[in-house]
């Protein structure tokens, strides 16, 4: 199956909540050996002015690839997830994401150009808490390989 090219302009609704969680930063932050002490210590993180852990910047991934899994289980994207090639990843921070918050994605997919018989789509998530607030905006582009590629 090829790519849908009709794609473009659709948006994934929010689905439920992720719950951040101080073991949830703290082992994120261990694996992507971010060593800042406002991850691990609430003492450290209250001296910066912040109420609970402070999440390492590109934890929003997390709550972004829920949304981009949306996407690439919808059976009419025509998107083979062994045929994915992560292009580019892009944060922008509206806020800093602390432990204790409720965030969900809402997933838009910005384009898809065909390359070959394969495809690039970008996509966007705009990352809010469940009260609304801005939070993250993700943007990331993946290359669908074609069946001959």
């Amino acid at each position: 199956m090829s790519i849908n090219p009709e794609l473009a302009g659709r948006v994934y609704p929010a689905q439920e909540p992720y719950v951040v969680g101080r073991e949830k930063i703290r082992e994120f932050a261990t694996a992507v050996k971010a060593t800042h002490r406002a991850h691990f210590d609430l003492d450290a993180a209250a001296s910066l002015g912040h109420d609970d852990l402070l999440a390492p910047p590109t934890f929003a991934i997390i709550v972004a690839q829920r949304a981009d899994a949306l996407l690439v289980n919808d059976p009419d994207s025509g998107i083979d997830f062994s045929r994915v090639v992560h292009a580019d990843q892009r944060f922008t921070h509206h806020r800093p994401i602390i432990a204790g918050d409720e965030l969900v994605a809402t997933l838009h997919v910005d384009t898809v150009r065909a390359m070959g018989s394969g495809a690039m789509i970008s996509t966007r998530a705009e990352i809010t808490t469940v009260a609304g607030e801005p939070v993250a905006t993700t943007v990331s582009s993946i290359l669908v390989r074609g069946e001959d590629q």
